[in-house]
């Protein structure tokens, strides 16, 4: 894994796979894979990756390699878990800040544990 404090508005598809060290072809199957990840794309099908884009891949490789689910399983994960929600030491590797993140994850746990309540 390559990756940078670079910061740009839009990532080329070779720029997302040197940064995160997944190859382009794994990337384009992701895409048919996972409805989140849906770059845009200009007129020549030159996909652009937003930094958004970026944080689902990450959290998509995260799913796959290192938590170990299935397609399915994480495509079922991703589809609970906030864009946000990505661990803190790939937003550390990034230089990104935390703050905004750690309040959404707590109201996200209250919110879980209140609905928890209601349901029990």
């Amino acid at each position: 894994m390559v990756e940078t404090d670079l910061k740009k508005l839009y990532y080329s598809i070779g720029e997302v796979s040197r940064l995160l060290g997944i190859d382009q072809h794994v990337l384009r199957y992701w895409e048919t894979e996972f409805k989140e990840l849906a770059p845009r794309k200009r007129k020549g099908g030159k996909r652009l990756y937003k930094e958004s884009d970026l944080q689902t891949v990450r959290l998509i490789r995260k799913l796959l390699y290192e938590d170990r689910y299935t397609i399915e399983g994480a495509r079922r994960k991703l589809g609970n878990v906030s864009r946000i929600e990505i661990d803190e030491s790939d937003q550390a590797k990034t230089g990104e800040a935390v703050g905004k993140t750690d309040i959404i994850s707590e109201v996200r746990k209250d919110l879980l544990e209140l609905k928890e309540i209601m349901d029990g």
